[in-house]
């Protein structure tokens, strides 16, 4: 088991990202809608682990296939959905900077809650460094333990959900995804 360790805001994060976005847009320009800086990494000023996450965005489910085997060929190796509907995920080249690579269908709820999380915590920095704070906070409390991790978490992001308008379905979907990975 790898340590949980959440440092402050590296200003760096986003040149890492778009140096793998360009490597990623070289396979699936013809495909993909976009490539985003989701997560943590994403929100400046915002204390994270060191791994920057992506979310290539696909047209619709049937774009999926041919993604995935155009991704292949950089290195990254499909995992599944690991329990999230709506976002594959891939387990990333060891050449390249660490990060995690997400593949989504636009009108999927994985890719609405990334969204949804980054924007609201980048239009409220009050509550980005609260986050951040609580980060910190559990991984030092729970060092070894992902799982007790993320369920610290869950409690925030999901009110940070219901600030953005979504709806209780697609709420009780998302702490279930959460609850499972």
């Amino acid at each position: 088991m790898q340590k949980i360790v959440v440092i402050d805001y590296d200003p760096d994060w986003p040149r890492v990202f778009e140096l793998l976005r360009t490597e990623i847009w070289s396979v699936l320009r013809d495909i993909a809608l976009a490539i985003e800086h989701v997560g943590s990494t994403s929100v400046v000023g915002l204390a994270a682990k060191p791994i920057i996450d992506i979310s290539v965005i696909v047209p619709t489910n049937e774009d999926i296939p041919i993604s995935i085997n155009r991704l292949a060929t950089l290195g990254y190796i499909h995992r599944g959905n690991l329990g999230i509907e709506g976002r594959e995920a891939f387990i990333s080249p060891s050449q390249l900077p660490t990060h995690h690579l997400y593949l989504c269908p636009q009108h999927s709820l994985g890719l609405a809650n990334q969204l949804a999380v980054r924007d609201y915590l980048r239009e409220h920095p009050e509550i980005a460094r609260e986050y951040g704070n609580l980060k910190k906070q559990l991984a030092n409390d729970f060092p070894n333990d992902i799982t007790s991790y993320i369920d610290g978490k869950t409690d925030l992001i999901l009110s940070i959900l219901r600030s953005t308008q979504f709806s209780l379905d697609q709420l009780n979907a998302i702490e279930r995804a959460n609850r499972k990975s």
